[in-house]
């Protein structure tokens, strides 16, 4: 328990990192990362692909919306259905980080690197 203690915490400092730098948290920029691969995603697939429970992707969804970080569109077949994408300032947002040069903790460093 104590591993998981140490990588809870590592993520912690990584996602403090990435909130004073960009401005997001950690699920708001994955789901940036994904949107950008994917194009377009429905609430139930931002849940699936976080990992993250409807209600707390709807939290991210919405927190991002006030960003205005992206846009949504009813669905061509269900209009029941909402697709996301990311908006215009969402993809400027997401071009302007340096996903890169991002500097992951020396424990997740090595949790990456080990998986390689």
């Amino acid at each position: 328990m104590c591993r998981v203690r140490d990588i809870y915490h590592a993520i912690t400092e990584l996602e403090n990192g990435m909130e004073a730098a960009y401005g997001l948290n950690l699920n708001e920029a994955m789901l940036l990362c994904n949107l950008s691969d994917k194009g377009s995603m429905t609430a139930g697939e931002v849940g699936d692909c976080l990992g993250l429970t409807q209600s707390n992707a709807s939290k991210v969804i919405r927190s991002l919306e006030k960003k205005k970080l992206l846009k949504r569109s009813l669905d061509k077949h269900d209009k029941r259905i909402m697709h996301f994408q990311l908006s215009k300032v969402g993809e400027e947002k997401l071009n302007g980080m340096d996903c890169q040069s991002i500097t992951l903790p020396p424990l997740l460093e090595s949790c990456v690197t080990e998986r390689s």
